[in-house]
């Protein structure tokens, strides 16, 4: 007997428990020198914040290098740099705050240059794949306007990608769907 499939659920989520990171939300190690910290909140599609949801981020350094890429402009000199952060909460009041350093702008393989950026990705309650995404700067306008991948974004929707310089670095919420919807990316 041939049965018919059932729909696609999600079980969880379980964050703390299955995916833990030693280094949590520290993109750099505490203490270092030129660290930001990045300050938001995630929201769902009726802007009430998420408390269940893990946040990964993965970034270049000043000098644009990542932590390890095979050759491909040379590693990461910054001691203490990872380039990755992970922040997760299953009972959390939907914030998030990450320690890093702002990122340098990238040369692409087309020669192209990257505005500075880091590459979000966002696992939630109801999601059954991740939401990618990225944020920019919204103190780095020239970068930002001849960015590559920020120009295929309608600008009325540019903004939803900005962090805001704020006291200590700078503040960008997520949100997941609504008036405000952050742009994801299809990968």
């Amino acid at each position: 007997m041939i049965f018919p499939s059932t729909p696609s659920q999600t079980v969880g989520p379980y964050f703390a428990i299955g995916m833990p990171w030693p280094e949590g939300p520290h993109a750099v190690a505490p203490g270092t020198v030129g660290a930001v910290t990045i300050r938001g909140t995630v929201y769902d599609g009726a802007g009430v914040p998420i408390p269940d949801f893990l946040l990964e981020t993965w970034q270049a350094d000043p000098a644009g290098r990542f932590v390890d890429l095979w050759g491909h402009g040379g590693p990461s000199e910054l001691a203490g740099f990872r380039g990755f952060a992970r922040v997760g909460h299953e009972d959390g009041d939907g914030s998030f705050e990450l320690l890093t350093v702002k990122p340098g702008a990238l040369v692409l393989g087309s020669g192209a240059i990257a505005a500075p950026h880091i590459d979000v990705s966002l696992f939630a309650r109801g999601l059954l794949h991740r939401c990618v995404t990225r944020f920019y700067f919204a103190d780095e306008q020239a970068a930002n306007a001849a960015d590559p991948v920020l120009a295929t974004v309608p600008p009325e929707r540019r903004e939803t990608l900005l962090a805001r310089v704020a006291e200590g670095g700078y503040e960008i919420d997520i949100h997941l769907q609504g008036p405000h919807e952050t742009v994801f990316f299809a990968l």
